[in-house]
């Protein structure tokens, strides 16, 4: 099964902008209702999510392709104008498959719209042929991903925070899967590239690095 995807997006900036009058701030603006002030709150900028919050959106449109689905992967993605931080992805790709079905499909979350290429939420790409489970890449529950990808970050970063003291500026990229090396689903969290960089692989159900 192919899975390259190249997702490329530019997130969109919320200001709020301030006047004085007569060298007094002026007050923020409200919506009145007979008997009551309603104050209208600034919308807000938008901001990275972490892995659960994107994989749960996903998983409801999945869920009518196929009711016997099963993720397969989860992977963060970066954008250019909207930081990843802290195990929190502005993109986030997913990839379900069915065993009745016999195929997989992909879907996106972006916590930002991008013209006409890439909308705020979850997009669906098409169907693919699936040949089932492999020794590398099998299926898992959503019962067994229980540990948030902040919370693995975090731990991920204790472990490797000798190389990234040494390593200044670098960006982690997680990946969510499993397979027949480890018991349970494993989050692989990188820094730099495989050749170059350091790698992390953390149990998504305890949370605990894996040797």
């Amino acid at each position: 099964m192919d899975k390259r995807l190249c997702i490329t997006v530019t997130a969109v900036a919320a200001a709020l902008a301030l006047t004085a009058c007569s060298g007094s701030p002026k007050p923020a603006a409200t919506e009145t209702k007979p008997g009551v002030e309603v104050k209208k709150e600034p919308p807000k900028p938008p901001e990275p999510v972490a892995a659960q919050t994107a994989f749960y959106e996903m998983y409801k449109p999945a869920r009518t392709w196929a009711t016997d689905l099963l993720p397969l992967s989860l992977a963060s993605g970066e954008l250019k104008s909207l930081k990843n931080e802290d195990g929190k992805a502005a993109m986030w790709t997913a990839v379900f498959v069915s065993p009745s079905r016999q195929e997989a499909r992909t879907f996106f979350y972006a916590a930002v719209s991008e013209g006409e290429t890439v909308s705020k939420g979850v997009s669906a790409g098409g169907s693919q042929a699936w040949s089932g489970p492999t020794a590398k890449s099998r299926p898992f529950q959503t019962t067994e991903f229980v540990v948030n990808s902040d919370a693995i970050y975090k731990t991920a970063s204790a472990k490797a925070e000798g190389w990234l003291k040494s390593h200044p500026g670098k960006t982690a990229a997680m990946y969510l899967g499993s397979s027949a090396k480890f018991p349970s689903p494993v989050w692989l969290v990188i820094w730099g590239t495989t050749k170059d960089g350091y790698a992390v692989y953390v149990d998504a159900t305890t949370g605990i690095v894996m040797k």
